[in-house]
């Protein structure tokens, strides 16, 4: 089950959690194309290997294991698949 960025990174974009991820599934980072673009950070589900290193690294707490994400924010799930699809 993959971890999920969701509303309190809109606008943050802190890429503390881009530094910790082992196996780089966190996109836009800084430097990329569309990092400027961006109004928050993604979690490419197929990628994410459920490790958890991003959660507690994030300052604005916009990481949730899946199956955690609050209610309000479950759109998300569907909003960080789809920006790799």
């Amino acid at each position: 089950m993959a971890y999920v960025i969701t509303q309190p990174c809109i606008g943050t974009k802190d890429a503390s959690c881009v530094d910790v991820c082992p196996v780089d599934c966190i996109h836009p980072g800084p430097g990329e194309e569309g990092f400027e673009e961006s109004n928050q950070l993604f979690i490419n589900p197929d990628e994410c290997i459920d490790c958890g290193a991003c959660e507690p690294a994030c300052p604005v707490t916009a990481i949730f294991e899946e199956s955690a994400v609050p209610v309000e924010w479950k759109s998300f799930i569907k909003l960080n698949a789809d920006h790799f699809a």
